[in-house]
């Protein structure tokens, strides 16, 4: 099962804003462990919210109580690395009766259940801390299973033992072959199991009380989540504030903090050394402050170390996604900066001289968000920035630049504003219906362009990924469903819902903001053709290889996500069929001996290999030579690929060679360019073909 996003630390990291941090510091002894009268009150505001206005009907049963049992556990134990088989067996009790506790605002069982959990980390850490003085042989042939999510509870305690023998054992192995000496090893480990520890222990009501009401919304679907009244809070003064960050989005997943994605203009994107996948491990202050190891810790205070003022320092180590689990550390700088609209404001290239696009000319606009400076329209300003404004200009710049074509580049666009998505299809076609949202009743409203004026009726292309979310979603759809361009790259994202966010205090008299919020999903987004965006997201016209090893990401990866569905189609007029068949035999034919495809390709192909990895050795000599081999390969390929955008290989002394100077630079503008260049030359055959017609006409 995969983790879900913490929702407002998620956000504080995407918005560069303050974390939500929970304030308690002392030990909050067990018996103290009890729900309160607000949060008995909360659950049946929830309870009646969600059934009144989710869009998806669960009725809360047997089989809904399986369900949120499944996940609670899940929530407490995603490792399955404390509770025995024996302790989920006592919890049994409660499979079948969570709904009519739910139902009664009884939420002794979730506290139950939390009481012996707290009570199974303090045994644990107290046997890694006795193992930390034993000394162990890394001559020996066994592994390690470092994920367990699907893996049985363990039958006893014997079993739970040799468990955390390996995972002591793994956590020495990895410091160990990263340079760390016996003493920063040992320090380490005994900061990181007693930190484990010291969270836990800090744990108090409202936290329980979150996590159980959040294994409830997630039985519905992944984008339905409770905040407590101090995550709430915390949210509120980080936004007011406005503090800096790094711009990534970040998430739990089995005990490490793992980046989800980066947010264009922000600074972990910039450096073009962060990226999707990669664990955050250690967070250190300033230029020469102390990396701090944060294995293990909640993710809200892992983004607490990681926030601070503008222009200031911080430092992570990182274990890079390609290396795999327990693989070599790399440490990367950033400097902490706000995220500006100008930072994801559309920017215009032109693309020409490549081989097989002739005299063509292609105009390429990258659009990293849709956004919209809703504060400067409020306040009266008749030339506030949004993104239909700034695509208008540069449209009409290209054309005068006499461009022959053009390509809307929407890669790594996590969405954004509804209104934008709408405005700016309304640029490439006359007029019509562009996107249909259906609520929880089943009322169908439809987004029309509101204007009336082609600002492009030329040659069209739009190029997505796997990346490409929500906003950019009901774009990329419209276009494809009026037949307006060519969609081009991987399946996009597939988040086809609609939430809002519901203050619970103001369903009660003098609520206030005791009670906490709820964000809720309450629409769905429809394409005008009746399918949902939802789930399988839009299927380009001519997928790129890496494509095709998208099939899980996104939507799709996600544990409970609503399926994709239809409605009845829009009343809309789509232009004549494109023979799409012929540019994608021209694209298979270019791509099969392309270094670039090729390198990515391989890329992709390790990558999956190593998520899919669930075991390392513990082996020191084997574990080693694996390191060795992999990064070997790694190398090996990204030289074929410098070779081919004629740089020189990397040097074989040097790790960082990939990671530093110009040739860097180089690097991430020649992989940037592999998927944007074969868009241009694809519209550049549609180009030849229309020339061609017009010619014999």
């Amino acid at each position: 099962m995969k983790r879900t996003i913490i929702l407002a630390a998620a956000l504080a990291l995407l918005f560069g804003y303050a974390a939500t941090v929970l304030a308690t510091v002392t030990i909050v002894p067990l018996d103290q462990l009890e729900p309160t009268r607000e949060q008995r009150q909360a659950t049946l505001i929830i309870i009646r919210v969600i059934d009144k206005y989710h869009y998806k009907h669960l009725p809360l049963n047997d089989e809904a109580s399986a369900l949120i049992f499944d996940r609670y556990l899940e929530s407490l134990d995603p490792n399955r690395s404390y509770f025995t088989a024996r302790d989920i067996e006592r919890f049994s009790i409660y499979r079948d009766q969570l709904d009519n506790a739910l139902l009664q605002a009884r939420l002794t069982p979730a506290f139950d259940m939390f009481r012996v959990y707290r009570q199974r980390v303090e045994e644990r850490i107290a046997y890694a801390m006795d193992l930390l003085e034993q000394k162990f042989d890394f001559s020996i042939d066994e592994d390690y299973q470092f994920n367990r999510t699907d893996a049985a509870w363990p039958s006893d305690r014997n079993e739970l033992d040799d468990i955390w023998r390996k995972r002591v054992k793994n956590d020495i192995l990895t410091l160990r072959l990263n340079g760390k000496s016996a003493e920063e090893i040992n320090k380490t480990l005994r900061r990181r199991y007693q930190g484990v520890k010291r969270r836990t222990e800090q744990l108090a009501s409202n936290d329980i009380f979150q996590t159980f009401i959040n294994a409830y919304t997630l039985s519905l679907e992944p984008h339905t989540s409770y905040m407590s009244p101090r995550v709430s809070e915390n949210f509120d003064i980080s936004m007011r504030l406005s503090l800096e960050g790094i711009g990534a989005v970040l998430r739990n997943e089995n005990e490490y903090t793992e980046v989800l994605s980066t947010v264009p203009g922000g600074p972990a994107a910039l450096s073009g050394k962060v990226k999707t996948g990669d664990r955050i491990v250690g967070v250190g202050q300033g230029v020469d402050g102390e990396i701090i190891d944060v294995v293990g810790w909640r993710l809200q205070d892992v983004v607490d170390q990681i926030r601070g003022p503008k222009g200031s320092t911080v430092r992570l180590r990182i274990q890079k996604e390609e290396t795999g689990a327990g693989g070599p550390d790399e440490e990367i700088v950033l400097i902490r900066n706000e995220i500006k609209l100008e930072d994801q404001a559309a920017k215009k290239t032109i693309i020409e001289g490549l081989d097989d696009l002739g005299p063509v000319r292609i105009g390429v606009i990258d659009v990293p968000a849709f956004y919209r400076d809703f504060k400067g329209q409020s306040d009266g300003d008749k030339n506030f920035r949004s993104t239909t404004r700034d695509v208008r200009q540069l449209l009409k710049e290209l054309q005068q630049e006499r461009v022959d074509g053009i390509v809307i580049d929407l890669r790594e666009n996590g969405g954004g504003s509804l209104i934008e998505a709408t405005e700016l299809t309304g640029l490439f076609i006359p007029s019509g219906p562009v996107v249909q949202v259906r609520d929880a009743s089943g009322d169908v409203e439809i987004e029309k362009d509101p204007d009336p004026e082609t600002v492009y009726a030329g040659p069209l292309a739009v190029l997505v990924d796997r990346n490409s979310a929500s906003a950019s979603e009901i774009f990329a759809g419209a276009i494809q469903d009026y037949h307006r361009g060519i969609i081009i790259g991987e399946p996009t994202f597939g988040k086809g819902t609609v939430q809002t966010l519901v203050d619970l205090g103001r369903f009660v008299r003098n609520g206030g903001d005791k009670l906490g919020r709820l964000r809720l999903t309450m629409a769905q987004f429809f394409r005008i053709n009746g399918g949902s965006t939802q789930f399988r997201g839009v299927v380009p016209d001519i997928i790129y290889p890496p494509g095709s090893m998208a099939e899980k990401y996104g939507e799709r990866e996600l544990d409970n996500a609503l399926p994709w569905a239809q409605i009845e189609a829009a009343d809309y007029r789509p232009r004549g069929q494109t023979p799409i068949e012929k540019y994608r035999v021209n694209h298979e034919r270019r791509i099969n001996n392309d270094a670039g495809f090729k390198f990515l390709s391989e890329e992709n192909a390790y990558l999956k290999k190593m998520r899919d990895s669930k075991v390392v050795s513990l082996l020191e000599s084997k574990r080693k030579a694996e390191w060795e081999k992999r990064e070997a390969e790694r190398k090996a390929g990204k030289n074929r690929f410098r070779i081919a955008l004629g740089l020189p290989p990397a040097a074989e002394d040097d790790q960082d060679a990939e990671n530093s100077g110009d040739d860097s630079q180089k690097d991430l503008d020649g992989i940037d360019r592999i998927m944007i260049n074969e868009a241009a030359r694809i519209l550049s055959d549609y180009i030849g073909d229309q020339r061609q017609a017009v010619m014999v006409n």
